[in-house]
């Protein structure tokens, strides 16, 4: 689908910082790179973490996620490339493949799997955890495999592509909608020198990350694998993105492809322990006591 930009942006979010994520492993050994640390959980908030993960080497990725527990918020993980099969003690079961996303709300507890369905080739794509309201915490688990043909898509006229997983752009609805963080998804494929305009609410959390090539947004050059803060400000209505060509050419493409990632405060107490993220200790210690006592098995 083509579409014009009609909802244009009278003045542009600027940069506010520049953030290069860390290099790291977690599940039984995958190697990857933490873009959305902790400490930038209120900074970001309903967001608490992403991950970038992305090889060619199957020592990298192999060993995948064994059974691990969830509690209290969300994960949305889009592969870019690869097959990781889900399971879970909800009875649910998944692949996940390329330009697919797994959605999983993890509510009061689930207990998964994410197991790479190849030994050989390239794995690659990111995993964002969105928290739960308070309300909403303790919610029965809910999962959905999105595949790469059900994530609405459109065209600009200058030959932007832009997928829309969660929230609406351009009129487009993504394919998942939240009522109370409101997250906003975009994967946008930008042609070198071309310009992509997204209103975003002055009060939102947002946020960009670079994956293949350059981007400008204002004066500011945001390179390859680097996430870059968008300053909130009330006269700012929205972001405006334009693809440069790269300047190092360990990272030549001909075009920028980059994530944009925006939504609604909580505004609420953020307590994490590893897996579990609740609004205080004394949730966190119930949910490790549910845990080893196997109350995150069944949700019958």
């Amino acid at each position: 689908m083509e579409t014009t930009l009609a909802n244009r942006v009278q003045q542009s979010r600027q940069v506010e910082q520049l953030v290069a994520g860390q290099a790291t492993s977690d599940g039984a050994g995958v190697k990857l790179t933490r873009v959305l640390t902790q400490p930038f959980q209120y900074r970001f908030d309903p967001f608490l973490m992403l991950d970038a993960f992305g090889s060619d080497e199957a020592g990298d990725y192999i060993a995948g996620f064994p059974d691990h527990p969830h509690r209290g918020f969300e994960t949305i993980t889009y592969m870019l490339a690869g097959r990781m099969r889900h399971r879970d003690s909800a009875g649910n079961e998944g692949l996940l493949q390329n330009g697919g996303v797994q959605w999983m709300t993890a509510g009061r507890g689930v207990i998964h799997s994410e197991m790479p369905e190849q030994d050989q080739g390239r794995m690659a794509g990111f995993q964002l955890w969105l928290n739960l309201p308070a309300k909403d915490k303790m919610t029965a688990p809910w999962y959905r495999d999105i595949q790469s043909e059900a994530i609405p898509e459109f065209l600009t006229s200058q030959g932007v592509r832009v997928r829309v997983i969660a929230g609406s752009s351009h009129g487009i609805d993504g394919a998942v909608q939240r009522e109370v963080t409101q997250p906003l998804y975009l994967d946008i494929h930008l042609p070198a020198g071309t310009t992509m305009e997204q209103v975003l609410p002055a009060h939102f959390n947002a946020f960009v990350y670079v994956y293949e090539g350059e981007l400008l947004i204002g004066d500011r050059l945001v390179p390859q694998q680097r996430m870059a803060i968008l300053k909130k400000s009330a006269q700012a209505d929205g972001v405006v993105m334009q693809a440069a060509h790269a300047t190092d050419a360990t990272y030549a493409t001909t075009e920028t492809r980059a994530l944009l990632i925006a939504g609604q405060p909580l505004n609420e107490t953020i307590v994490q322990y590893g897996p579990f993220v609740m609004n205080s200790q004394q949730e966190i210690l119930q949910a490790i006591h549910d845990f080893q006592a196997g109350k995150l098995v069944s949700h019958a």
